[in-house]
């Protein structure tokens, strides 16, 4: 990627599918050329969460609403601590912000971290194309980037695709490493401590170890490195397994595999749903074009309520809907079902204390139909410790 802060708003931009579908704007951010998985989020509201997820990492985000931008970027809504999408696309920013809390303006802000966008462009247009098409690579180039090698004249959209589909696919793609946290951190309770949860980051949003303190839990975030022995040092009630990029058929089992087998209570969400599918023995595989959005309707089955929820995946589980399955650690079953395309959103083991979710229950920007989740981990934990007192 190569950047410069610099003429923005008045640069003209390409975007550069990597089937040679071209689309043409103005620079939106910082200048220059970004390269990532070009996918769609379906949220109209919630953008500074999306933006700083480090779930996005390496992806080019479409948004689907036609005006972004409105409220500006205030300090409180961040995920991380940057931004992590490859590069922004918008079809209508917002020219000045309107929000108390605003701070700057998201131009200014995407500017400022050197990410390179483009707005002008038909977001529906490219929605649809990439629905039909599938997820795919793109480019987004602006400024120096749209100049040909000899420097005589523009670059040739040729040119352009060949860029394009030089860079890295998401298939096969290991990033957990390069999102995570680089020391363990702790995210004291707030209120009575009630329990101690070691979270693995493997791109982990900060909303989620909130969601936990909130409940009195004492959360020590891991980095991805860790092994069972850092897991264990912490004296865990719980282990969570977090949201994060990339293939989850790259990701070592040896950690997640050592948990089942001493039958630690368990709880993962996206990324981690995917690796606890895999420890299972499931397989994953990549969906057409994902979920992306805070609107996709997913039911609990096991309680039949159908939940509003957060999803940022392009990856899922591959496990059979209507039958219990054996594993080595027992019986599984599915136990969330996504009702637009019946792609599998949770699991659960029937014979000890571990369950997952394919979406976002800490659901910053909402919704929040799926927060009972974190009470159901405390359930387990509260389970497992008064079977251990009794034992």
């Amino acid at each position: 990627m190569t950047i410069s802060t610099r003429g923005a708003a008045k640069a003209p931009a390409v975007l550069v599918l990597e089937d040679g579908r071209t689309f043409r704007g103005r620079a939106y951010g910082a200048v220059g050329e970004t390269f990532g998985e070009a996918v769609f989020n379906t949220g109209m509201t919630g953008y500074q969460e999306t933006l700083t997820d480090p779930s996005y990492h390496r992806q080019v985000v479409v948004m689907t609403a036609p005006h972004v931008g409105n409220t500006g970027v205030n300090d409180e809504d961040d995920e991380s601590k940057r931004i992590w999408v490859a590069g922004y696309v918008v079809r209508d920013p917002a020219r000045i912000p309107s929000s108390w809390r605003s701070r700057r303006s998201l131009d200014e802000q995407l500017t400022a971290q050197g990410v390179v966008g483009i707005s002008g462009i038909d977001t529906r247009a490219l929605t649809r194309h990439l629905r039909e098409r599938g997820a795919m690579r793109v480019g987004i180039f602006s400024g120096p980037a749209l100049t040909s090698a000899s420097g005589a004249g523009p670059a040739d959209d040729a040119t352009l695709l060949a860029r394009v589909q030089q860079a890295p696919e998401m298939k096969g793609a290991d990033l957990s490493s390069e999102v995570t946290t680089t020391e363990a951190y702790v995210v004291p309770a707030i209120g009575e401590k009630k329990f101690t949860v070691a979270a693995l980051d493997l791109g982990i949003k900060g909303m989620t170890p909130q969601r936990m303190a909130e409940r009195g839990i004492e959360v020590h975030v891991l980095p991805a490195t860790a092994t069972a022995d850092d897991v264990y040092a912490v004296d865990p009630d719980g282990v969570f397994l977090s949201n994060g990029p990339g293939d989850p058929a790259t990701a070592d089992l040896t950690v997640i595999k050592a948990l089942l087998e001493r039958r630690t209570p368990l709880f993962g969400i996206c990324f981690g749903n995917q690796l606890l599918g895999r420890a299972l023995g499931f397989g994953t595989y990549k969906l057409k074009y994902g979920h992306r959005g805070i609107n996709q309707p997913v039911q609990d089955r096991t309680t039949g309520k159908v939940e509003v929820t957060a999803h940022n995946h392009g990856f899922a589980v591959e496990a059979p809907l209507d039958k219990v399955s054996d594993t080595p650690y027992g019986r599984a079953e599915v136990s969330h079902v996504c009702l637009n395309d019946n792609v599998v959103e949770g699991l659960q083991l029937l014979d000890q204390p571990a369950f997952s979710v394919q979406y976002h229950p800490e659901a910053a920007a909402g919704p929040h139909d799926a927060a009972y989740l974190f009470d159901r981990f405390m359930s387990l934990m509260n389970t497992a410790l008064m079977e251990a007192e009794r034992a």
